[in-house]
């Protein structure tokens, strides 16, 4: 139950250690309680004077509340530490997605990535509260416990010396039952938070094609689905935990008619009877708490494993080295590179030398290896083989901060942050003057939406805030794109996909302009973007089948020119 990350964590030594000392004081202050109120009733029973039971009497509240302050103490400790943990692992996490890029969040998953980060941490930090505490319970209190019965009275300390043993045994194969179904109902999770995200996202398209209700039996399903298995594992959690509790108070009646007998027969006195009574249901106790939380500590596991997973994902950063900034005599060279993509492999033996400003479109069809190819040169994807130089550096990958701070990066599908609109234009130019950005707004055409905006470059956007249909969104990533004069270098990711031609075309005007003295990159499939290229890359495949101009790429009446008959266009 133990996971071998929670032991690389930082301080837990420490806290085991201090656990371990909290834990031994606490089973004293348990057997000093049984033995204080068994005197006490010994002595009432004896006929004894009351008086002579106040000292037995005042070990016993003693001992009791030593033993509460105990419990209070190590709750302490234990949410102090889980806490911590927690947020550094939120911490870890978050930087390791970025660090990792957008591929591994289409790998996981939004939904899955999201509620991770959230749900997810939560869950550990309850796990490293639950798991630490019940751990060391289970391990010191019963045998300490079992020591002084045996001390008391060995033929009770043997019988449950040989029940606990059965117990655990007990819980260890509904455990795996548990930890099977527990597995299932984080996957239902997982999918469910991924489904009901992308359902979001793609609401207003369900809605415009009339597939919102349709769609929603769907989310329906998946939700069932989730539920069904939930149920399912809370079913082997109550399962469990009735029977632990049956086979704990079983083996604690068993003991108390043994104890009966002997002491109706005369071969036991009263007072080691009692205090053995007393401590069986202590010596059962941690282990009836462990199973109480079993099914929150495999929710926790589970989130754990899949954040550990993420963590240790291999990076692709390498040592930092110094890049010149971009200029019209700089190089690029790729040289038989490949890329691994899951099973499959990307560019195998593909060459290539980009320099200086000029403009490239990477033309092909959805699932071509467009997108990828953009990865690699923004630095989210590494080559599995061959060579990277930047003006004779060698470079095993382009995950460098010198040459991310050149790129401008303008996606298919643009983030606009839930900030001001200000905030949002100045993104990557936050010392921006006003002047600049009001130009900025007039060439990208959004002065319309500015004088439509209550606050006007004031007024909070994005998300929840204030809803922007795909060509505002557009427009506002252009303008950050306009007021950065220092960056070179333009990647484009098929940033008109998803307009209507009139707005692809209007923003086209807008775009022509950003793209002199730059080195860009145009990842497309309009092909009326090619004509404006100074050289285009046609993939097909997850391969480069043709590289050249636009001319002759149409002369050759090779990919491109049966690329443009299959959609239509003419050959002039």
């Amino acid at each position: 139950m133990l996971d071998k990350a929670v032991m690389r964590l930082s301080g837990v030594h420490k806290l085991l250690g201090l656990l371990a000392g909290l834990d031994i004081l606490q089973a004293i202050f348990i057997i000093g309680q049984a033995a204080g109120l068994s005197q006490a009733i010994t002595g009432v029973w004896g006929g004894k004077p009351l008086e002579e039971q106040l000292l037995p009497a005042m070990c016993f509240f003693i001992c009791y509340l030593g033993r509460h302050i105990i419990h209070y103490l190590k709750n302490e400790h234990l949410d102090r530490f889980s806490s911590q943990q927690a947020s550094q692992l939120r911490g870890q996490l978050l930087r390791k997605i970025f660090e990792l890029g957008p591929h591994i969040v289409q790998k996981e998953g939004s939904g899955n990535v999201i509620t991770m980060a959230l749900d997810g941490i939560s869950l550990v930090e309850n796990y490293l509260h639950l798991i630490l505490n019940k751990m060391m319970n289970m391990s010191i209190i019963p045998w300490l416990i079992l020591i002084y019965i045996f001390y008391l009275d060995w033929e009770s300390g043997l019988v449950l010396l040989i029940v606990f043993p059965i117990i655990i045994i007990f819980m260890i194969i509904l455990g795996y039952a548990a930890q099977a179904r527990a597995d299932r109902q984080y996957a239902q999770y997982q999918l469910l938070s991924n489904h009901f995200l992308d359902t979001l996202r793609g609401l207003d398209t369900l809605k415009f094609f009339g597939r919102s209700k349709s769609y929603s039996k769907t989310i329906y399903q998946t939700s069932e689905n989730f539920r069904k298995a939930t149920m399912n594992a809370l079913r082997i959690g109550i399962l469990s935990t009735f029977a632990l509790d049956f086979f704990t108070t079983l083996s604690i009646a068993v003991v108390a008619v043994l104890l009966g007998l002997r002491l109706i027969n005369g071969q036991m006195l009263l007072f080691p009877a009692l205090t053995i009574l007393i401590l069986a249901p202590e010596y059962f106790l941690p282990v009836r708490d462990f199973s109480s939380d079993y099914h929150a500590t495999l929710d926790g596991k589970n989130a754990l494993q899949s954040i550990q997973k993420i963590l240790k994902t291999p990076s692709i950063r390498q040592e930092q080295v110094s890049i010149t900034t971009w200029n019209n005599d700089s190089c690029l060279e790729l040289e038989d590179i490949s890329i691994a993509y899951g099973e499959k492999k990307l560019f195998a033996g593909t060459s290539l030398t980009l320099s200086g400003y000029q403009k490239i479109g990477i033309i092909g069809m959805s699932g071509s290896g467009k997108s990828s190819f953009i990865n690699l040169l923004s630095g989210f994807l590494g080559p599995e083989k061959g060579d990277i130089r930047i003006d004779d550096v060698q470079l095993t990958n382009l995950d460098q901060e010198d040459w991310r701070k050149q790129l401008l990066y303008i996606p298919q599908h643009p983030y606009v942050f839930e900030m001001s609109l200000r905030d949002n234009i100045t993104f990557y130019t936050p010392s921006a003057s006003d002047t600049q950005v009001r130009e900025a707004i007039s060439v990208v055409g959004l002065d319309d939406l500015v004088a439509s905006l209550p606050e006007g470059l004031d007024t909070r956007i994005g998300n929840g805030a204030r809803p922007l249909s795909g060509g505002q969104a557009q427009r506002i990533v252009l303008a950050r794109a306009f007021l950065d004069r220092e960056r070179r270098i333009l990647l484009l990711d098929e940033p008109t996909a998803h307009l209507d031609i009139e707005t692809e075309l209007e923003l086209k005007e807008k775009m022509l302009p950003l793209m002199d003295n730059r080195l860009v990159l145009l990842a497309t499939h309009r092909l009326h973007w090619l004509h404006q290229m100074d050289y285009i890359l046609v993939l097909d495949q997850g391969k480069i089948v043709e590289m050249g101009t636009y001319d002759d790429l149409l002369a050759q009446k090779g990919k491109l020119y049966h690329l443009k008959t299959a959609m239509g266009g003419s050959h002039d």
